[in-house]
């Protein structure tokens, strides 16, 4: 690891004039659990680290009838284990908790975990099903970014050298929606997914799809939204046999890279399985 000027201011205006002055010499630090990795192999190499530790507020977690705001320096472990957002969002709690070992989620923050742009963390899908708005926040103002739009490649997003995440927001989910996440693991438990799959599934007082939203991470550059897959379902009863048909669709969501996790050709397999899987779980609950 190379060299670097350590900075720890205490306010956000403080931080985003530091990002105007360095640009992208500069990186930000929370939890540090990905940036550290990639610092040691030499893949980011900034000549000033800015801590966001001492800066208030990005650390509230709130959940109300308004929906729910994340500041960018929650913790994993908070998200899984807020007593509240598991009962406005369990989708959302059951993902957090399936990131890495609980050492990790002690750690990581939900700003680092988005920001970075990993397409196999385990968030972002179901931020995406979640319709979220993320907040950026720089010398020159504030601007939000809906989650479908920040997202742009690997490890890239729309947040800009100078910019910052402050928060991420998104409306609570309707009473009553089935939800589910699943997450294929090839090798070891703390492993990133070959696919993850997010599912919420809203049904109508004659038992038909009245809503449905499906995420699938891992399985390209970015987390999708699989909409041909919830549009199969809208106005029909989620039977197994409607669900497996809709599943299939997921196979031409995505676009899957071969690595240590498995060809292309096998996720896109995986993706139907474990679509299927969410989407007869979600139904299931929301029965």
């Amino acid at each position: 690891m190379r060299g670097f000027e350590f900075q720890a201011p205490d306010s956000l205006a403080a931080v985003c004039a530091l990002l105007a002055e360095h640009g992208y010499d500069a990186k930000l630090i929370a939890g540090g659990t990905s940036l550290l990795n990639l610092m040691k192999q030499e893949l980011v190499q900034p000549t000033v680290l800015v801590s966001l530790q001492r800066v208030p507020g990005l650390g509230d977690l709130t959940v109300n009838n308004d929906g729910i705001r994340a500041g960018a320096g929650v913790r994993h472990r908070l998200m899984e284990t807020d007593a509240a957002l598991g009962r406005a969002a369990p989708l959302l709690a059951a993902a957090y908790g399936h990131v890495a070992t609980v050492r990790i989620r002690m750690s990581a923050t939900v700003g680092g975990g988005l920001a970075q742009g990993d397409p196999a963390m385990d968030a972002p899908a179901v931020w995406r099903v979640l319709d979220a708005t993320m907040h950026l926040c720089s010398a020159e103002g504030e601007r939000r970014v809906p989650a479908g739009g920040f997202f742009e490649d690997f490890f890239t997003t729309a947040v800009g050298p100078t910019e910052v995440l402050t928060h991420v927001t998104a409306p609570a989910p309707p009473a009553g929606a089935g939800w589910s996440y699943q997450k294929f693991l090839p090798r070891s438990a703390d492993d990133y997914a070959a696919v993850s799959v997010a599912a919420l599934l809203c049904l109508d007082g004659n038992g038909r799809v009245a809503e449905a939203r499906v995420g699938i991470g891992s399985a390209g550059p970015v987390p999708v939204l699989a909409q041909a897959v919830a549009a199969a379902l809208i106005g029909e009863r989620p039977t197994p046999e409607r669900i497996a048909a809709a599943a299939q669709l997921a196979r031409d969501a995505v676009d899957p890279l071969d690595d240590l996790r498995g060809s292309a050709s096998y996720k896109r397999d995986m993706a139907v399985v474990f679509t299927r899987r969410a989407l007869t779980e979600a139904a299931a609950r929301a029965a």
